[in-house]
């Protein structure tokens, strides 16, 4: 018998938090099977034996799906194929079925040409320097060997009940939903189905060439056909999910976009009135308002580093019970398994409006309003991304600005915050600006500019 064959990825499909690549390009079915052989013997070093794996819709999900089994099972692990599905359904299966770990097989809010892999092990996250040295161990060629078998299981019911189990009912609503023609269009289609009051849904079959939007609800041109059906429908609000279901989009009965900081603030007055003082994390990007809200309601707010595997990380090491992204990652210890769930955080926000006395409307109003920038990137050279943030923090240290270096620098003034940080995942530098007035987010903008151009690096025509 043969011994499997080294694979180097490209330089580009390792990403901090998972793997990720253009099919064809930069990834393939041989990728894959190194991917199930390299993660596979890191199952096997951690005493696994048996491990779940699912793939979202996309036409070459089932293909990568096949040859990431076949390395699984060549590294002598046994496999639970749970299908088509989104990454929560995995992380579900993970967390109530017996086995080790997990592999979803989605390119998420990508492009339909985009393709990857989301694991975990242990009910943790697979990433940063585990991904790394399962990339260095594939080069060398050095994997467990054995013969693993397949068995399939349908999980999507028992993740349906589970989703409903959670749902506090109270007046009936009308609720509009996106799917995105994405992985979570089944569930979705099936959630909608269960639940009371009227439901119009929108692209909610799985279609992998996304025909009717791009599936990334945290874009506000993605969400203008949910807005214009809650809009026509009289509809109470509107939910959107990504590509694979674990990022939301939310509009009131107004047409209006909730961004992820504000839903987290929204969930954080249910979480605190019944676990007072608890540590609610927030993302570096995310406004303000919502750690003055959380602190308000008398929880713990804490600005933590962006990206979903940090954050997860963090919530089990605080025990928080709710942490979100500007993203529209939003995950719940609270109840829930603290893994990110658009559909889950779907239920919630319904169950919030439905027994609340007024409309999800009103509730938006109610909280501090802002003037803030999009998040905003701008290329810059990969050996230069992380020490131009350096560089500027240096300058701001010496100068005596209160500077935030959790994740990058975040700067407070009279006027109120910017950010620059470098993306774990591209070749970019990530900037935000927020003030409570236009003459203070005009400074704000400038003070980003000049110090970026300090550093060589031109900063994006919006600012």
């Amino acid at each position: 018998m043969s011994l499997p064959a080294p694979h180097r990825f490209d330089r580009s499909v390792l990403r901090e938090y998972d793997i990720r690549g253009i099919v064809g390009r930069t990834l393939s079915p041989a990728a894959a099977r190194a991917v199930g052989r390299g993660f596979g013997t890191a199952v096997r070093e951690r005493g696994g034996r048996r491990v779940a794996a699912a793939r979202d819709g996309r036409l070459h999900s089932p293909a990568l799906q096949q040859a990431l089994i076949e390395g699984l099972t060549s590294a002598g692990l046994d496999v639970v194929d749970v299908g088509l599905g989104p990454t929560p359904m995995l992380y579900f299966a993970a967390h109530t079925l017996d086995v080790d770990a997990g592999v979803q097989v989605t390119g998420s809010h990508n492009p339909s040409e985009y393709n990857g892999f989301k694991m975990l092990i242990g009910g943790k996250s697979f990433w940063g320097d585990d991904i790394r040295r399962m990339g260095q161990r594939c080069a060398a060629g050095d994997f467990a060997t054995g013969t693993g078998s397949v068995v399939a299981t349908d999980v999507a019911a028992a993740y349906l009940e589970r989703l409903l189990r959670d749902y506090r009912p109270g007046r009936a609503l009308t609720v509009v939903w996106d799917g995105g023609n994405g992985a979570g269009g089944e569930i979705m289609r099936l959630l909608a189905g269960r639940l009371p009051g009227r439901h119009v849904l929108l692209n909610e079959t799985i279609d992998g060439t996304f025909p009717a939007h791009h599936p990334d609800p945290t874009v506000a041109k993605n969400l203008v056909q949910l807005q214009e059906a809650v809009m026509r429908e009289g509809a109470d609000l509107g939910v959107a999910f990504d590509g694979d279901a674990d990022r939301i989009g939310v509009v009131d009965g107004r047409g209006r976009i909730l961004w992820g900081a504000q839903l987290l603030a929204l969930f954080a007055g249910e979480v605190l009135a019944e676990r007072t003082g608890a540590t609610i994390i927030a993302d570096v990007k995310a406004s303000q308002t919502v750690f003055d809200e959380i602190a308000r309601l008398g929880g713990r707010p804490l600005m933590w580093r962006t990206g979903h595997s940090l954050i997860k990380a963090k919530m089990h090491e605080t025990k928080a019970p709710l942490a979100g992204e500007m993203s529209g990652h939003i995950f719940f210890a609270d109840r829930w398994y603290g893994f990110d769930d658009a559909l889950y955080a779907a239920v919630r926000i319904l169950s919030l409006v439905a027994r609340a006395p007024e409309s999800l409307a009103d509730m938006r109003d109610r909280l501090p309003q802002v003037m803030n920038t999009p998040e905003l990137r701008f290329p810059v050279d990969e050996t230069r991304k992380f020490a131009v943030v350096d560089e500027v923090r240096a300058r701001l240290r010496a100068a005596g600005a209160s500077v935030n270096d959790v994740d990058g620098v975040r700067v407070t003034t009279p006027d109120g915050w910017w950010l620059l940080r470098a993306s774990n995942t591209q070749d970019v530098l990530v900037a935000r600006c927020e003030s409570a007035w236009a003459d203070g987010l005009s400074r704000l903008k400038a003070d980003l500019v000049a110090e970026s151009n300090r550093s060589g690096v031109e900063a994006p025509k919006e600012l």
